[in-house]
């Protein structure tokens, strides 16, 4: 595992190597964590920094506490790679942009079916089903562009010929609204695994998942709708969230805020909007509590991106970025956000990861066409 794995003390672990960038904030909200109540391991990925008093990308094992302010309000956020028909050497950016045209609103009554199908008529929110929201969340249609392993590559029945269109979004307001019942009633400490309490949330935070992987579904299948095209799902992953778990001999709750789970089968590791993502086969490890990176991971905090950029980048040239693809999005803050340098570079967050031997590289995917919107952000 090289100098990849670093023990910050005899429950905080870090997956990073010496020029990963880590702030010190985020150490810091590590070293916290890992003092709640009950709270057995903390880990933290290469893609960690601050969050709103807990770290992103990190997952924290606890025996016999929940802890739902861990997991944040876009509870079942994650990532969903589906499979195209479109020919990606015939594909045209801008027909494919024209075509795709707006879709920031709620869904019309043509879909009402669908959405029934995949969410219960009195979980509410359903206006926000099939939308995307703000802060980091994308829909990014995107072609293979090298293969590193080419028998893994085919058990995942993933084609080179055609465009995957890969979905990040959650469960919108769904889970901000879970989390603040929560906190009204319990503030931020944690719940006993066995009580009502925890049960409750527990019921309500399943819910959210499913919503969320709903959601993901629906943003998909209207995309395809609008490029008149077919599409597979081929993997769907959540990354916020908390399940039961065993680590070592020990019987537990994990939670993973920003962390993808690494005993679940292959997975995407995004990089930003302009820059390649990676799927990967995961080796599961304890040493990481059983997950990988989420993403890059912030590099600048949301509100300096717009004054460090503006004088070197126009907002039409954010739309483009150096590797030819483009980016949809209309909110002139928001593209200053989510500006590829406010992020680590996605090679050595993929990099550190594979030294440490928890992942192995399927294959690099190239973006070609990025939807953006403005709503929920789960940072």
């Amino acid at each position: 595992m090289g100098n990849y794995v670093q023990d910050l003390s005899d429950r905080v672990t870090l997956i990073a190597a010496e020029d990963t960038w880590i702030e010190g904030d985020a150490i810091q909200q590590l070293h916290n964590t890992a003092k709640l109540p009950g709270m057995s391991l903390v880990a933290g990925m290469p893609d960690l920094h601050p969050g709103r008093g807990y770290p992103v990308g990190a997952a924290f094992f606890a025996a016999e506490h929940l802890y739902p302010a861990l997991i944040g309000g876009d509870i079942g956020c994650g990532m969903a790679l589906w499979q195209t028909d479109i020919d990606a050497s015939k594909a045209s950016i801008g027909k494919l942009e024209k075509k795709l045209g707006n879709i920031d609103g709620p869904l019309d009554d043509s879909w009402q079916a669908a959405v029934a199908a995949l969410v219960p008529a009195d979980m509410g929110f359903q206006q926000a089903l099939g939308t995307i929201g703000g802060g980091n969340h994308f829909a990014e249609l995107q072609r293979v562009d090298e293969v590193y392993d080419p028998a893994a590559l085919a058990q995942l029945k993933l084609k080179k010929g055609v465009l995957q269109l890969l979905v990040h979004s959650g469960s919108r307001g769904l889970g901000q609204h879970i989390l603040r019942q929560h906190i009204d009633q319990h503030g931020h400490t944690g719940l006993v695994a066995d009580s009502a309490a925890a049960r409750g949330y527990l019921q309500a935070h399943d819910g959210a998942v499913q919503f969320a992987e709903a959601n993901r579904q629906l943003i998909a299948r209207r995309i395809l709708a609008r490029l008149h095209a077919e599409g597979e799902q081929l993997l769907d992953i959540t990354h916020n969230m908390v399940c039961r778990a065993q680590v070592g001999q020990q019987d537990g709750w994990m939670h993973r805020k920003g962390a993808t789970p690494a005993d679940r089968g292959a997975v995407v590791i995004p990089g930003s909007r302009g820059d390649y993502s990676y799927l990967v086969q995961p080796l599961p490890n304890a040493v990481s509590l059983y997950s990988l990176a989420h993403g890059a991971g912030r590099k600048w905090m949301r509100s300096e991106c717009k004054d460090r950029l503006l004088k070197r980048y126009s907002y039409a040239q954010l739309s483009r970025t150096r590797l030819g693809s483009h980016v949809i999005c209309a909110d002139r803050e928001l593209i200053y956000e989510e500006a590829p340098e406010a992020y680590k570079p996605i090679d050595n967050i993929v990099a550190v990861l594979a030294g440490a031997g928890l992942l192995q590289v399927v294959a690099r995917l190239k973006p070609v066409l990025t939807y953006k919107t403005r709503g929920e952000c789960c940072d």
